[in-house]
C-alpha cells in the first residue's frame, strides 16, 4: 500500500481498502482539471513583459489582456453545473480539455493582441468549468469515508499546477538565454510558455476516457444498472446496491433547488449570511494574492531583479503556496476555520506591510537597495505562506458549510461570482496602480488584510464540527 493510500485509509472506517487504489486514480484523474486550472491561471506570469513589448501597449491595455480570462472563468463556472446535469460530468471534462487545448494553441500562435485576448477568454471558460466539475465529480464518486481527503485533491492539484507552470516558464526562459522574446522552437519563448499547456490538456482529455461517469448522473438519466457497476468499482461488493441506488434517488428527489430569489431578504437586499459569504470572497482577493501569481515576474523585474532570477522567485513562491496549502489541510479540522483565518490575516498584514515599506525606497541603479530588496523578497514569501495556510483553503471550506441547506447552492454561486469579480478588479488594476505608486498599492492590500480581522471576529461563525443541517 502506498503512503497516499495509507494516509487516506487512516480513519476511513467503513470504506473498502481493496478498491482504494482505483478510487485514488479516479479522483486524481478528475483533479487534473484543477491542475490545469492552476497552470492556466499562472502561466501568463511568464509572458506579461514580452506581451507588453511585442505589442507595444501600456499598463492599462496589458492589464485587460491578463484579466480578460477571468470573464471566461465567470461564464464557465456559471454554466458548468447545468451543463453537467444535462450531458454528464465526464463529457464536461472532455469539453473542458478541448477548450484548454484550443486556448493553449491559439495563445501560443496569436495573430494580434485581440485574438490573444480571445484565446484567453476560451481558456478562462475552461478554468471556470474545471473549478466546478472536478470537486462535484469527486464528491459524487468518492466513498463517504474518503470524501474529505479525496476532495482535497482538487485544491492540491491547483497549487501544484501553479508551481509547475512557474518551473516550466523558468526552464524555457533559461533555454532562450534569459530573453522572454528569444527564439525557441521557431517562435518566441513566451509563446512556447503558453503553448506547453497542450501537454497536460491532452492528458486530461485522455484520462477522462479512463474514469467512469458519476453514479448520481447515471441514476438521473435512468441508467441504474451502470450506476450499480460504478458503485461496485468504488465502494466494493459489500453493500446493498439496490438500497444504495434508492438512497441516491431519494436524496435527489428531496433536494431543494435553490434559486436567486431564496437569497433575498434582510435590510440590504441579500440575507446577512449571503453578505458574509460575499465578504469572505472579496477579502480573499482584495489582499492582492493573485498579483503574486499573475505579475510576480514583472514585479521583481520592476525593482531591478534579473529576469531569470525573477522567474525563479515566482517558482519558489509557488512552492511556498503548496507548503501553506498542506498546512491548512492538516489543521483546518484540528484548530478550526476561524482561528486559522485570523492567524493568516495577521501573517498577511506583516508580509504586505513589509513589502510596502521595502517598495517605498527609491531605486539605486535601477534596483532596490540590497537590504530592502531581500526584505521585499522574504516578505512576499511570508505573505503567500500565510494566505495559503488560511484564506486560500478556509474560505472555500466556509462557503461549503456556512449556508443553510435551503439556499446553499445559490448562495455559493453568488459568493463564487463575487470572488471572480474581485479577482478581476485586482488583476486589472495592478499594472496601473504599480505605475502610479508600488508602495501605496501594497499599503492598500495591507489595509484589506487588516480589515479582514475585525470582519472575521464580528461576522464569521465557526463551522468546525457542525453538520450541514445545523447551519439551518
Amino acid at each position: 500500500m502506498t503512503s497516499t493510500e495509507q494516509a487516506l485509509k487512516s480513519g476511513a472506517g467503513t470504506a473498502h481498502p481493496e478498491h482504494l487504489g482505483h478510487v485514488i486514480f479516479i479522483a486524481a484523474a478528475a483533479a487534473m482539471g484543477g491542475f490545469l486550472f492552476g497552470y492556466d491561471s499562472a502561466v501568463i506570469n511568464g509572458a506579461v513583459e514580452a506581451i507588453r513589448d511585442r505589442y507595444d501597449i501600456g499598463s492599462a491595455a496589458l492589464a485587460q489582456v491578463i484579466a480578460i480570462a477571468l470573464i471566461g472563468c465567470a461564464i464557465g463556472a456559471a454554466t458548468a453545473g447545468r451543463m453537467a446535469d444535462r450531458i454528464g460530468r465526464i463529457r464536461c471534462m472532455q469539453i473542458s480539455a478541448v477548450l484548454f487545448t484550443i486556448s493553449a494553441v491559439g495563445s501560443a500562435l496569436p495573430f494580434s493582441l485581440y485574438d490573444l485576448a480571445f484565446w484567453r477568454i476560451i481558456g478562462g471558460f475552461a478554468i471556470g468549468m474545471a473549478s466546478v466539475i472536478g470537486p462535484a465529480y469527486i464528491a459524487e464518486v468518492a466513498p463517504a469515508a474518503y470524501r474529505g481527503r479525496l476532495g482535497s485533491f482538487q485544491q492540491a492539484a491547483i497549487v501544484v499546477g501553479i508551481a509547475i507552470s512557474q518551473l516550466v516558464n523558468w526552464g524555457i526562459l533559461n533555454a532562450a538565454g534569459g530573453d522572454q522574446r528569444g527564439t525557441l522552437l521557431g517562435v518566441e519563448a513566451w509563446q512556447v510558455m503558453l503553448g506547453v499547456m497542450v501537454v497536460p490538456a491532452v492528458l486530461y482529455g485522455l484520462l477522462s476516457f479512463a474514469i467512469p461517469e458519476s453514479p448520481r448522473f447515471l441514476i438521473s438519466v435512468g441508467r441504474d444498472e451502470r450506476a450499480r457497476e460504478v458503485l461496485r468499482e468504488v465502494e466494493g461488493d459489500g453493500i446493498d446496491m439496490d438500497a444504495r441506488v434508492a438512497e441516491i434517488e431519494h436524496a435527489m428527489r428531496s433536494e431543494h433547488k435553490s434559486t436567486f430569489r431564496d437569497l433575498l431578504g434582510g435590510t440590504f437586499f441579500f440575507k446577512p449570511i449571503v453578505w458574509i459569504g460575499i465578504g469572505l470572497s472579496v477579502f480573499q482577493q482584495f489582499v492582492g494574492i493573485n498579483v503574486a501569481f499573475y505579475y510576480s515576474s514583472t514585479l521583481w523585474q520592476s525593482v531591478g531583479v534579473d529576469p531569470t532570477e525573477s522567474f525563479f522567485y515566482s517558482f519558489t513562491t509557488s512552492i511556498i503556496n503548496i507548503v501553506g496549502t498542506v498546512i491548512a489541510m492538516i489543521f483546518v479540522d484540528r484548530i478550526g476555520r476561524r482561528p486559522l483565518a485570523l492567524i493568516g490575516s495577521v501573517g498577511m498584514v506583516i508580509g504586505l506591510a513589509l513589502e510596502a515599506w521595502a517598495f517605498s525606497f527609491d531605486l539605486v541603479d535601477g534596483k532596490l537597495p540590497a537590504t530592502q530588496g531581500w526584505i521585499a523578497l522574504v516578505a512576499a514569501h511570508i505573505f503567500v505562506l500565510f494566505f495559503a495556510l488560511s484564506w486560500g483553503v478556509v474560505v472555500w471550506v466556509f462557503l461549503g458549510e456556512m449556508f443553510p441547506n435551503k439556499i446553499r447552492a445559490a448562495a455559493l454561486g453568488v459568493a463564487a461570482a463575487a470572488q471572480w469579480i474581485a479577482n478581476w478588479a485586482i488583476t486589472a488594476s495592478f499594472p496601473s496602480l504599480a505605475d502610479w505608486n508600488l508602495s501605496a498599492t501594497y499599503v492598500i492590500y495591507t489595509i484589506f488584510a487588516a480589515l479582514s480581522i475585525p470582519f472575521v471576529l464580528r461576522f464569521v461563525k465557526e463551522t468546525k464540527g457542525k453538520t450541514l443541517e445545523e447551519m439551518g
